[in-house]
């Protein structure tokens, strides 16, 4: 698979502060990569050099085998950009915003194309001013699409949005990535990145702390067993923790959490003991770690790295 996005120690700073701080970024064709980190963590600013809205302060950049600042007549007609919040006249309607945008844009697809793709038909008529936020951010999001772009970058584009528009927009992106589309997004919702993304990288302080697959970010924190100890049984009737892959054990009252990177195993040994013993596991739970758990004890760790300073 060829790259179609492509950052080697790209750094950005504005006024002696270092938002982006030498990071590498790849991206390829067909791909959807999304960009996570905590507010401040130098998302928007990565996105605002890929885009080619301005030129990094160091390092290189390569959007479609070309620099998207310095080539920008030639990258932009081929990439769409959603930004976190766009500016539109607020006495157009809709039908209207998106044909003056048509006219600005090569190869441009149907207007009517554009507002069913992202459920806007109903509101054509209607003046962006009386738009309420999530259908704001839906507009955005058709003018994004209009060129029929081959990379599409998209900062945030579900805020705001309700549950069913999110969901919407997520297979909408989806769609899109299916018919070919290179997708670079970046998102505060982490079950939006866990729904979609290929690979992810997590930034912080204008770093990336990590980058991979979500089950290679996840796979880094350990799954979670629950349950209540029968009536009678102490810990110690259980088997021996380590030798079922228990790494980290508590108690609380009659509640057990187990935590173990071996999930299958370790639940498996439990349910044969339980057998054996004739015994029930009163509320089991068993699960994986979650992106979220995951990004939390990664920006847990580097706070906590940097308090230490």
């Amino acid at each position: 698979m060829d790259t179609v996005i492509e950052a080697a120690g790209l750094r950005r700073s504005y006024q002696g502060f270092d938002a982006v701080r030498g990071i590498d970024v790849s991206v390829a064709r067909g791909e959807l990569f999304a960009l996570l980190g905590t507010n401040g963590a130098g998302k928007t600013s990565t996105l605002e050099v890929l885009e080619g809205q301005a030129a990094p302060t160091a390092g290189t950049v390569r959007v479609l085998g070309r620099d998207p600042h310095a080539d920008r007549a030639a990258v932009r007609p081929r990439i769409g950009v959603m930004l976190q919040e766009g500016g539109f006249p607020t006495e157009l309607t809709v039908a209207e915003t998106l044909r003056m945008w048509a006219g600005c844009t090569s190869g441009a697809r149907p207007v009517d194309e554009a507002l069913a793709l992202t459920r806007l038909g109903e509101r054509r008529t209607v003046r962006v001013k009386q738009l309420s936020g999530g259908e704001r951010r839906r507009l955005d999001l058709a003018l994004a699409l209009l060129g029929r772009p081959e990379v599409l970058f998209l900062d945030e584009p579900t805020t705001g949005l309700d549950a069913q528009s999110r969901h919407d927009t997520w297979n909408l992106i989806g769609e899109l990535k299916r018919q070919g589309t290179t997708v670079l997004l970046t998102t505060h919702y982490l079950e939006e990145a866990e729904q979609l993304a290929d690979r992810l990288a997590i930034m912080h302080a204008g770093r990336i702390a990590t980058t991979g697959s979500v089950a290679d970010v996840v796979s880094q924190r350990p799954s979670r067993i629950s349950f209540e100890l029968p009536w009678g049984r102490f810990p110690g009737d259980l088997p021996p923790l380590a030798t079922i892959g228990v790494t980290a054990h508590d108690i609380s009252g009659q509640r057990m959490r187990l935590e173990t990177f071996d999930l299958q195993r370790t639940t498996t040994e439990l349910l044969c003991w339980a057998r054996e013993q004739g015994v029930e596991l009163y509320g089991l739970d068993a699960r994986s770690a979650s992106l979220e758990e995951a990004f939390m004890e990664i920006a847990k760790g580097l706070n906590d790295e940097e308090t230490s300073r």
